[in-house]
């Protein structure tokens, strides 16, 4: 009996590889934010089932998926300048989305892995914004639910190298010369 091969991939990828960006621009001419503070990101698909069982399944359930969803459930910090105190304005564009109906209620966003792996969507979404609320000593964060509109697109990696290889953070994340595959 042999042993099987360990595989190559050892490293364990960081939930941090994720970017999260609001358009402000239009559909044609996009003009992509960065939103800050991010603490938590899940992105999620999630498919609906409709059992599809016939006789001729021998007593033994069947379903289809007829149906998917796709969302993102993030925890922002929520951030203001230092002077001004003014709020960051991809996040209150966020939170005005939430308050708003039609259009208005939409964003449309786009995430990716920072270090240029395949990984990357874009789409429009509904906002639910929920302030944690907390004690004095708490710092102010926020739960955001983007809740997709319609189809989940995948896009090329706005970071990843053209034509492969190896990309460095430094391009990325301004810190010098780690490289990642």
């Amino acid at each position: 009996m042999s042993t099987p091969t360990p595989p190559a991939e050892t490293e364990t990828a960081l939930a941090r590889r994720y970017r999260l960006e609001l358009n402000t621009g239009t559909d044609t001419t996009p003009t992509w934010i960065l939103v800050p503070g991010v603490q938590e990101f899940a992105p999620k698909v999630e498919p609906t089932q409709q059992k599809s069982t016939t006789y001729d399944d021998e007593g033994w359930a069947d379903s289809t998926v007829t149906e998917l969803t796709w969302s993102i459930e993030t925890k922002l910090a929520h951030r203001c300048h230092p002077t001004t105190g003014v709020f960051n304005a991809a996040q209150e564009r966020l939170r005005l989305a939430s308050e708003n109906f039609g259009s208005a209620s939409r964003v449309h966003v786009r995430y990716y892995d920072r270090e240029g792996r395949d990984e990357a969507y874009e789409g429009r979404a509904l906002v639910t914004w929920e302030p944690d609320g907390g004690a004095a000593d708490d710092l102010d964060t926020i739960k955001v639910t983007l809740t997709g509109k319609g189809k989940r697109t995948k896009i090329a990696n706005p970071v990843a190298p053209a034509g492969g290889g190896t990309l460095t953070l430094a391009a990325t994340e301004g810190k010098a010369g780690k490289e990642v595959a």
